[in-house]
């Protein structure tokens, strides 16, 4: 009877060894799992979720989450007020959904430069938000790593005659470009 004993606390305590192995395995698999997920990842599972809030040095903004780029966040804060904020520019973003999604080719190529042409493109009057600085005018150019921005008034559009200053502004210095109008 006490061999018996002998032989039950022994695969008890084996068991309970296994069972504390495999508890340790999975949660350094969890952790090495979860350090593979990046900011765009859990962006990207916010996306048309509840509004969130953006807190940048400039401010704070709230809207949701419609697209996410590798290095950018499009947050609309009602309708027509969509700001492309620049994710290195993100302190913290508070409400997002719980998860991550992982990002599609598309959207792992579809960076600040390619966003930002596209607002170039169709000539939308916005504001450009870099720390301190706040400019209203017109992206002229976009380059590798900078626009080329024509300040103007907002209620007047893109003319020589209008322009007050041209700007050239780094991507790096960036942290949100608004649309006003379109």
């Amino acid at each position: 009877m006490r061999w018996d004993q002998l032989f039950e606390d022994l695969d008890a305590q084996l068991q309970a060894e296994g069972l504390r192995e495999r508890d340790a395995e999975v949660a350094d698999r969890t952790r090495h799992e979860r350090a593979q997920i990046d900011v765009q990842a859990r962006l990207l599972a916010s996306v048309g979720a509840a509004p969130v809030a953006v807190h940048l040095p400039s401010g704070s903004l709230r809207g949701v989450i419609r697209d996410v780029g590798p290095d950018w966040v499009l947050v609309e804060g009602g309708p027509g007020a969509s700001s492309l904020v620049v994710t290195a520019a993100i302190r913290a973003v508070t409400g997002m959904a719980p998860g991550a999604v992982v990002p599609s080719i598309v959207a792992r190529r579809f960076g600040l430069g390619a966003a930002l042409r596209g607002i170039s493109r169709d000539r939308s009057v916005v504001e450009l938000i870099a720390g301190r600085l706040r400019l209203v005018g017109t992206l002229d150019v976009v380059g590798s790593d900078h626009v080329e921005m024509a300040e103007h008034a907002p209620d007047v559009p893109r003319r020589a005659r209008n322009v007050v200053a041209l700007h050239v502004v780094p991507f790096s210095a960036l942290e949100v470009v608004q649309r006003l109008r379109r």
